[in-house]
């Protein structure tokens, strides 16, 4: 009777490899932005990039100019720490403050380790501090940490 228990295993692997997590990335650097979509992608995540806070938060229902319920949903926001306008810890705060997803995982990069600046962003919420560029170990941790499979 237990005989396909291995063929049944590896179907529910199957199964699981078919899960897309949606990650929604923000940066204003062009080039940064393209190599995590290209990172997020070969790790099999579905990618929405935004190329500022605004954008991001347009995206994600909290805009200004957004009508109510239009949020999308997403697992995890990946954003740049710099950017002009609204930085990514302003991005944190809004989401943070946001009764529908304040329950997201924020991961804040940066190119510069700044102690002050990383601990600033973890005390306000942030699951990770990552120093850019990433790379695709960092994508697989991500993916590991956060955005696991829920049934």
């Amino acid at each position: 009777m237990g005989g396909g228990c291995g063929g049944d295993s590896s179907e529910e692997v199957a199964v699981d490899l078919g899960y897309e997590p949606h990650v929604l990335a923000v940066d204003d650097n062009l080039i940064d932005r393209k190599l995590v979509e290209k990172l997020l992608k070969n790790s099999s995540c579905k990618v929405t990039t935004a190329e500022n806070a605004l954008r991001a938060l347009d995206y994600l229902g909290l805009g200004n100019d957004t009508p109510e319920g239009t949020a999308s949903k997403v697992n995890l926001i990946i954003t740049d720490y710099c950017m002009p306008g609204m930085t990514g810890y302003e991005l944190l705060k809004k989401i943070k403050e946001s009764s529908v997803l304040k329950e997201v995982p924020v991961v804040i990069m940066s190119s510069e380790n700044i102690p002050t600046r990383i601990s600033e962003c973890l005390e306000e919420g942030a699951k990770m501090f990552m120093l850019k560029p990433l790379k695709q170990s960092d994508v697989k941790q991500l993916k590991w940490n956060f955005m696991k499979c829920r049934d």
